[in-house]
């Protein structure tokens, strides 16, 4: 159980000094911890129904993709057969699982449901050579697209990436960039753009209705969130993604800008509050959330996005801010994972240091590795209810060790901005 006293550890962590700056961490030491973790995961994670529940979140398919991601970075070259076998082993059940377990509401869900399982299994199967079987993948994905059309298609609220369709929009993005297949047409009656006009519209007509400061807004089950996971930032980043819809629509366009720099807006000391009835209301210091899905740690995406499309450099001034606050009280007692634990602020300065290049965000992305492997940390941080799953356990963990031993193609899972 963590100690008391706020929701980070102090940090304590070796300050980068440019004048005589640190060693770099052997690449050896990075990849033998990582793939001590892997083993650890698959000697103590029962691929079995289970372990199933929670998709890409917290199932087995997340830890699929997460041993996919370790064996195609090219670190672990005598271990990619053997990885990508035990990602096979657990994709399958988790599919098997959901065709035995069949919930219509969560077909479309990318990150809890049967969509995301689906990218997995797209991801795996190419890897492993059945073309085939990766191809019957990518058309079940395509498939779900007609469910995200309409503008309310779920009670909750339709537009955020756990469930919504800023979640089956990054499947799309996931599955080009990486096989190079174009899921569904760009536009048309069921295609990319329409997609992306069902999100504008919804954020649209709620930000009409409640008065909203902002041009678009959305609430997830009657609450208007702004971070990642289910809010305004993580729809921002997927719309900012396809900048060929915005080039067609340029009051989308002009739209999309006036939220993010809302967003921008109610920033407080680098981070941002986790929904908007906090904006007026800020918590203490202490006891803000400095999270991947509540956060600066997950805001920086759309931000280092909104930086590339339109190349304002308030963006990016915006991102340093993050990265220094993520530095203060970004060491989290809830944990090692992505969503909300350490590893996923480490990740903060893998991205600022594919935008600047500048070698203090990669010291500090080492540090924060470091960290994880302390007694202090050990003893003292939470053990989270799925403790090897991708986002709130050590799978995450694994593809940011990985990513620190390649930092000039670390991303996020599911989060590439450039």
């Amino acid at each position: 159980m963590a100690s008391q006293g706020g929701r980070h550890f102090p940090n304590k962590l070796r300050q980068f000094d440019p004048s005589k700056p640190p060693p770099l961490i052997s690449k050896d030491v990075i990849l033998h911890r990582t793939a001590s973790v892997i083993q650890d995961i698959s000697s103590k994670l029962s691929a079995n129904f289970a372990n199933s529940k929670g998709g890409l979140y917290l199932g087995c398919a997340g830890v699929a993709y997460a041993l996919w991601y370790v064996a195609e970075s090219g670190n672990f070259p005598d271990r990619k057969d053997a990885y990508l076998q035990k990602a096979k082993e657990y994709l399958d059940v988790n599919y098997q699982f959901l065709v035995g377990h069949e919930n219509k509401s969560m077909l479309s869900s990318f990150l809890l449901g049967n969509a995301g399982v689906y990218v997995a299994g797209a991801l795996i199967y190419n890897s492993m050579g059945d073309k085939q079987k990766g191809t019957e993948f990518v058309q079940k994905y395509a498939e779900l697209a007609p469910i995200c059309l309409p503008v309310n298609f779920l009670r909750g609220g339709s537009d955020e990436l756990f469930v919504g369709r800023a979640g089956y929009l990054c499947g799309v993005i996931e599955l080009r960039r990486r096989l190079g297949v174009q899921v569904l047409p760009q536009t048309g009656d069921v295609g990319v753009h329409a997609l992306c006009a069902a999100m504008v519209q919804s954020g649209r007509e709620y930000s009409k209705q409640h008065h909203s400061p902002s041009p678009l807004m959305y609430a997830y089950y009657g609450t208007e969130v702004l971070g990642a996971a289910h809010g305004m930032a993580g729809i921002l980043l997927m719309l900012l993604s396809f900048p060929d819809f915005l080039q067609a629509d340029p009051n989308a366009d002009r739209d999309v800008r006036g939220a993010v720099d809302y967003i921008l807006s109610v920033e407080r000391e680098g981070n941002y509050p986790p929904a908007t009835d906090e904006v007026h209301r800020p918590r203490p210091p202490e006891h803000e959330l400095v999270h991947w899905c509540h956060g600066a740690p997950g805001v920086i995406y759309l931000l280092a996005r909104a930086y590339l499309v339109w190349r304002d450099d308030k963006y990016l001034q915006a991102c340093l801010r993050c990265g220094d606050l993520v530095w203060s009280r970004g060491l989290l007692k809830k944990g090692p994972g992505i969503c909300h634990g350490v590893a996923g602020n480490g990740y903060v300065f893998l991205l600022l240091y594919r935008l600047t290049g500048e070698p203090i965000h990669l010291h500090r992305a080492e540090q924060f590795q470091e960290f994880l492997f302390t007694q202090e940390f050990q003893q003292d941080s939470r053990t989270p209810d799925c403790p090897y799953s991708l986002y709130e356990g050590v799978a995450g963990t694994v593809c940011f060790m990985s990513d620190l031993a390649n930092p000039d193609k670390a991303a996020f899972p599911f989060s590439e901005v450039f």
